[in-house]
């Protein structure tokens, strides 16, 4: 049996807050740390029986990721007027085009910028995982708490941040894509249907597998994938962000998540890591227990103010000569 990571509810008199005329009680802020952990325990829960690509499973996740983007003030960009972009069509798998249903999550928040509001920064991660599948000692639920539910609470804390105060100066589009474990079918079809054109897109950072730290770095360090391909990594490290190139070549992540699709239709995209090639990947450990909650938090910590520079410049990431995929 999986150990069940349990949130819970402190209701005691006094531990809550003030009461309220009713005799009610109310819930005291939620730090950020209690934030990453809440909205982690929830997409890797066993409850959401590992988000399967194109299940009813990970349409309850992206339902979950829609009321979030809701709560934190960052407005609907899917179909009719709701968070939601469903994903329909032909695509294309290993063994040849077939249909396939899934949906992505889009949000947005317009920039206050006259002349800068039209450029976009894209903020991604994937929301499914692998689902219900072979047992491992006795578990047969992929949480994929690592892949990817950690990328998904690094983009809603970016949204979190970026929503506070003033607005920033250029727009900022959230996307949570459906379906990468299987081939990309939620990028192909946001490519297909852009909710903003395309190239309006000055950079896309996707987060992909944040919950542990890798040794091949220094404590505190995460990695970009393709840093030496473009300008864009590099001028975030000037403005904070504790980045370096990817310490995994051989492994190719660049072209291995969602970002490589758009760069293939030349936006500057490249993804944030921190994965170590831990054992856990795609395996039923790779779940609440074994999430390094205090790197998660540090990391998206360190992110806030490089990203939030990033959708307040004009600075245009542009791919080195020779380097575009």
């Amino acid at each position: 049996m999986k150990r069940a990571l349990a949130i819970v509810t402190v209701t005691c008199l006094g531990l809550l807050g003030p009461a309220t005329s009713l005799g009610q009680q109310t819930r005291a802020p939620q730090t950020p740390a209690t934030q990453i952990a809440d909205e982690l325990g929830t997409l890797a829960s066993d409850a959401m029986r590992g988000r399967g690509s194109g299940t009813v499973d990970e349409l309850r996740a992206a339902r979950y990721l829609a009321r979030e983007l809701r709560r934190i003030g960052i407005s609907p960009l899917g179909d009719a007027g709701g968070y939601i972009q469903d994903v329909s069509g032909t695509f294309n798998f290993r063994g040849g085009p077939k249909p396939w249903h899934t949906r992505n999550v889009v949000g947005v928040l317009t920039g206050s910028d006259a002349r800068l509001k039209d450029q976009v920064v894209l903020l991604t991660a994937h929301l499914d995982h692998l689902g219900v599948g072979t047992p491992v000692k006795g578990d047969s639920i992929y949480n994929g708490a690592d892949d990817d539910a950690s990328g998904c609470v690094a983009v809603l804390q970016l949204g979190r941040a970026l929503a506070k105060g003033e607005r920033p100066k250029r727009t900022v589009l959230f996307v949570f894509f459906g379906s990468e474990e299987t081939g990309g079918q939620g990028d192909q079809y946001f490519l297909r249907h852009p909710p903003l054109p395309l190239d309006h897109i000055a950079a896309n950072l996707e987060f992909e597998m944040i919950g542990r730290p890798d040794p091949a770095v220094q404590p505190g360090e995460l990695w970009l994938t393709g840093y030496e391909r473009s300008n864009l990594g590099p001028e975030l490290a000037r403005h904070g962000a504790r980045l370096v190139a990817d310490p995994h070549p051989a492994q190719k992540f660049f072209q291995r998540s969602d970002n490589f699709a758009l760069a293939k239709r030349g936006i500057v995209a490249q993804t944030v890591s921190s994965y170590g090639l831990h054992p856990d990947y795609h395996q039923p450990s790779d779940d609440m227990a074994h999430v390094d909650l205090k790197h998660m938090e540090q990391a998206i910590a360190s992110l806030v103010e490089p990203v939030a520079w990033l959708a307040n410049s004009d600075f245009k990431p542009e791919w080195v000569a020779g380097k575009a995929p």
